[in-house]
């Protein structure tokens, strides 16, 4: 199972009962196919940066959960169809790759590191990179091909 999270955007005007009841819909049809929820969170009415359906606010709520991927075409088919959604969108979450380690480190280097889980490993400078080249062509202000300041 994968790891997915759900932004919706539903009309402000919704009653909080309605609200709610397309939230619980939504996660039991999540659990029925074999998913499970790891947070629901509501980020409440916000401004849209254009009007949907007429609406300059939406209820924004974002789902966080783990199900099979054919769960997904179903759940949005269902949330295409329910009038209180005015936008939804569904995206995977990439959990972070665990660096690999060269060295044969003990257990307590790993238990100090897992508070930076999927953090890369220290870039190694070479003699080459520690000189800057300064030689390079620098373009004067005056030879730039930018348009003059605006004059208000």
């Amino acid at each position: 199972m994968r790891r997915y999270e759900l932004m919706l955007v539903l009309r402000p005007d919704a009653p909080d009962d309605r609200t709610q009841a397309v939230i619980d819909r939504t996660t039991r049809q999540i659990v029925a196919a074999g998913g499970q929820i790891v947070k629901v969170a509501p980020w409440g009415r916000r401004r849209l940066a254009y009007p949907i359906a007429r609406q300059r606010e939406g209820s924004y709520q974002i789902v966080v959960f783990e199900a099979p991927a054919e769960a997904i075409a179903e759940l949005e088919r269902s949330l295409l169809i329910t009038e209180e959604v005015l936008r939804h969108l569904v995206t995977r979450v990439e959990r972070p790759v665990r660096a690999a380690r060269r060295d044969g480190a003990a257990a307590a280097d790993d238990e100090s590191e897992e508070s930076l889980d999927g953090a890369l490993p220290p870039v190694e400078a070479s003699d080459d990179e520690d000189e800057i080249d300064t030689t390079e062509d620098t373009i004067d202000e005056s030879e730039s091909e930018a348009a003059p300041a605006a004059i208000d």
